[in-house]
């Protein structure tokens, strides 16, 4: 318990209530306390029992808190009172699972199968599979295992065929597999990998969902090692980037103290986030959102802004400044593209993670230029989405029509947000250029730190 006390200093000895959010900042559990520093240091103690009610939530609650937020209140029945009326105003999907009958699906691993399988159910049986959950929030999960199967992290069978290492099914009745001939299937089926070699991969798959990410990102590490001495680089590239993206999700809980007032203006950003990801049919929540935005005078000091938005917010430790360079006169395309390919040849050398979306103010044009900078630095496609501003018309790769979004819809409220932050802070640096320029007579080049 001391160690879990050291995680969060400053929350108090106090009765209160306490609200737990996912990556996202969405609200997935309200729960009250009569000593908050307690209850939830609780949450990060595996001292539970697994069987019994209360471990069977600490275990699936943990694993999915990214952020803490609590209200001290001066009684225990004040803090009842307020814990009821956040519950009833935000209907956080775990609360609800705690009070029905419902059956939630699990994330099920078949171990007791020689090429296990990965796959949701809501039955547990005991068959020497193993079972992770239960996940209130069936969608999530959804897009988790279709996101960790397009990336490979751990590219396991999606079948249904019975068969072990000794009686493989004849090839008459795997032939039509889709996951066979495109190679994302590592193919057991016809014997291209061992079930030893596979149950490496099942291996990762539970170390994953039990949250043993550090052994994971130790194993890789060392694959991606073999790989550069073997000079296999598409293969060393890839693994450092499934070694980012569980970094990535490896960030810290935060533990904040805030108002009951405060609450309704976090609720409106998580919720545009979550809003967003539905709307542009994204993999998993945009938590971060790069936004570009160029501005000159008739071709006269070219430079671009980058906006960063951390879950709805403006994080101004990730704003930067770009003078244009390469291009000259007006072409907004290629400054654009410029921008971009550097921003992000330069994440991808330093090994720093990307944006889950790139944002940049236009329409078909500053997209496809965008998205062609990418491509020629062989960076892998990051979502992206242009939104023009006459009409607020966003234009998405592959998509041959704009979308056009409700004006009162949280996910077109927070684009704008993003893309006026990005063209506010574009036009503030080319006024301070235009008079640097005025004041000395003579261009400056380079970015600024």
């Amino acid at each position: 318990m001391t160690d879990s006390f050291s995680l969060m200093p400053h929350l108090p000895h106090l009765p209160g209530v306490y609200l737990m959010r996912d990556h996202a900042g969405a609200i997935i559990y309200v729960g009250k306390a009569k000593d908050l520093k307690k209850r939830v240091a609780s949450y990060f103690t595996p001292s539970k029992a697994n069987g019994a009610p209360e471990g069977r939530k600490v275990q699936a609650l943990a694993p999915l808190i990214r952020h803490v937020d609590y209200v001290a209140t001066a009684s225990e029945r004040e803090a009842l009172v307020l814990e009821r009326k956040l519950i009833h105003r935000y209907q956080p999907a775990f609360n609800s699972m705690w009070k029905d009958d419902k059956s939630y699906p699990y994330v099920t691993l078949t171990l007791n199968e020689d090429f296990p399988r990965l796959y949701l159910t809501r039955t547990k049986r005991r068959n020497g599979s193993l079972y992770f959950g239960p996940y209130p929030n069936v969608h999530s999960v959804k897009k988790l295992l279709h996101w960790a199967w397009r990336k490979k992290l751990f590219p396991l069978r999606p079948c249904r065929f019975e068969f072990d290492e000794k009686h493989l099914p004849p090839f008459k009745k795997v032939r039509s597999c889709l996951y066979l001939h495109t190679g994302e299937c590592p193919a057991p089926c016809v014997g291209k990998i061992s079930a030893k070699r596979y149950r490496k991969i099942a291996d990762r798959a539970q170390w994953f969902f039990e949250g043993r990410s550090d052994k994971l990102v130790l194993e890789w590490e060392k694959e991606m090692k073999q790989s550069a001495k073997k000079e296999n680089f598409e293969k060393a590239a890839e693994l450092r980037d499934h070694i980012q993206t569980i970094r990535h999700m490896q960030e810290p809980v935060t533990f904040r103290q805030m108002a009951e007032s405060e609450l309704q203006g976090r609720i409106r950003a998580s919720r545009a986030v979550q809003d967003l990801m539905k709307a542009l049919d994204l993999p998993k929540p945009p938590e971060r959102i790069e936004c570009f935005d160029i501005s000159h005078v008739q071709g006269v000091e070219k430079v671009a802004s980058l906006v960063s938005f951390v879950r709805g917010k403006p994080y101004k430790d990730g704003y930067r400044k770009f003078i244009i360079k390469t291009v000259d006169g007006i072409d907004d395309f290629k400054s654009m593209a410029e921008v971009v390919g550097r921003r992000y040849e330069r994440l991808s050398n330093e090994g720093k993670p990307f944006p889950d979306l790139i944002l940049v103010d236009g329409g078909k044009g500053q997209l496809s230029a965008a998205l062609k900078a990418l491509a020629d630095k062989g960076i892998k496609k990051i979502p992206m989405a242009a939104l023009a501003k006459e009409e607020e018309e966003i234009f998405l790769p592959g998509r041959f029509d704009s979308l056009r979004l409700p004006n009162d819809s949280p996910a077109l409220l927070l684009l704008r947000h993003v893309r006026d932050e990005a063209h506010r802070f574009a036009v503030t640096f080319h006024r301070l250029r235009r008079g640097k320029r005025t004041f000395d007579g003579q261009e400056r080049k380079g970015d600024t730190p």
